[in-house]
């Protein structure tokens, strides 16, 4: 008897447990920021999330490096809720962050103080950055309560499964919980699930990437005199304690990480290995003899999966531009100097006017992606889709019909930078 290669679905009704103005899929630290900016604006937000915390990569895989704020020459260029994150940190003694009159500084004992604390990428000349060490643990309750302050609604443990299409427009999506299968109405809708989850399922255009897994780490206990300079791994917040930025792991190879099947072997064999070099590491290097292992990170540090393809794509060749349509800018934590203007465009998918993007997925090229996947940018551009979604739904307009200018002028109001050249020192 031959089986039919799929199973047909009846018919069923999917209630509606939520409506929201804008609804934010997604809680890592793009939907964190899209959710308070809208909220902060007067829109009614639902913010829902899949794991039962918030912070995605920035707490989740244990990836507590914001690199970085500057441009590598001494100036800042991303603000707004990023800066307010990391001075509530600093403010509770769960970040480290170079002083601002040390920023773009090539002092060398300097360097290497920030390179001990993971803050140092790129090839040299080194100079240093505003980057920041953070506390993972400390970030989850910075951002429950940047989201209960903002009063969005908040969400955990729901998986965006499917948007529902009305002609071209979002009119709801469809999730999955252990309590069954529910719906969220929505005008607007702002996809921060790093993956393009909601994006790929209304059929907009989108590019993919293979990418190595990563399995980051904590030890604690370590005699840090005893390891010395040369000791693997980065000072964390707390006395004695490792982080272990370990991957990517050539061995696997890389994988798809939208498919169950790839990621079930990456984790299986990340933890494995990652073990395995915890024990190396006791029992062959100097310090780590009575070291212990704090955590394993949750979640893999994936750096990619896919990417939409937008009304624009940024590219490389336009590093350094400054755009009079940008709503975002950000440098590179690996090369000095180098900018990116981040257009409102590489928000906006070309086939669903009321949904924006946010996050690691946005419209850029896979060089750009590189500077625009980490967590202060990520962040920049949460904030500019979640008040452009709060003045859309205010006004009844969809996102390409919202004035840019509008939007970069409440960006600026609320103390974000939208452009290198309004950075300041620029």
């Amino acid at each position: 008897m031959s089986r039919s290669p799929s199973i047909l679905e009846d018919a069923r009704e999917i209630p509606v447990r939520h409506e929201a103005e804008v609804l934010v899929v997604g809680g890592g630290s793009a939907g964190v920021a899209a959710a308070v900016a809208a909220a902060r604006a007067g829109a009614d937000v639902l913010l829902v999330e899949r794991h039962g915390y918030l912070g995605g990569l920035a707490t989740g895989g244990l990836i507590i490096l914001l690199l970085t704020l500057d441009d590598g020459r001494g100036r800042q260029i991303v603000a707004g809720l990023c800066e307010e994150v990391t001075r509530r940190l600093v403010a509770r003694r769960a970040a480290f962050h170079p002083p601002r009159d040390e920023w773009g500084s090539d002092d060398a004992e300097r360097i290497e103080r920030d390179r001990r604390w993971g803050l140092v990428w790129g090839r040299p000349p080194h100079r240093v950055r505003y980057s920041v060490a953070y506390d993972p643990a400390f970030l989850k309750g910075v951002l429950d309560d940047l989201v209960r302050e903002s009063v969005a609604r908040l969400l955990f443990h729901a998986w965006g499964a499917a948007p529902i299409l009305d002609g071209a427009r979002i009119a709801a999506v469809v999730f999955e919980s252990k309590a069954g299968r529910f719906a969220v109405r929505a005008r607007q809708v702002i996809d921060a699930t790093g993956d393009l989850d909601v994006g790929v399922g209304a059929g907009c255009a989108h590019a993919s990437e293979r990418v190595l897994p990563w399995m980051w780490f904590t030890v604690g206990g370590v005699d840090l005199a005893r390891a010395g300079a040369s000791a693997p791994g980065f000072r964390t917040i707390g006395p004695g304690k490792v982080l272990m930025p370990w991957g990517s792991i050539e061995k696997i190879g890389r994988i798809d990480a939208t498919s169950p099947e790839d990621l079930t072997h990456a984790e299986l064999e990340c933890r494995r290995r990652v073990l395995a070099e915890f024990e190396r590491l006791r029992d062959e290097v100097p310090g780590f003899e009575n070291a212990h292992l704090c955590e394993v990170a949750p979640q893999l540090g994936i750096t990619e999966s896919r990417r939409l393809v937008g009304r624009e794509v940024l590219r490389r060749e336009e590093m350094d531009a400054i755009r009079a349509d940008s709503v975002a800018a950000t440098g590179h934590w690996t090369k000095y100097g180098a900018t990116y203007d981040i257009p409102f465009g590489a928000l906006q998918p070309r086939e669903v006017p009321n949904l924006l993007v946010a996050g690691r997925c946005i419209s850029v090229d896979h060089s750009v992606h590189h500077a625009t996947k980490e967590i202060p940018a990520c962040m920049a551009t949460g904030e500019a889709a979640g008040l452009a979604a709060a003045l859309c739904a205010s006004r009844g307009v969809d996102p390409p019909d919202l004035p840019v200018a509008e939007l970069r002028a409440g960006l600026e109001k609320a103390g974000a930078i939208v452009s290198a050249a309004g950075s300041p020192g620029g």
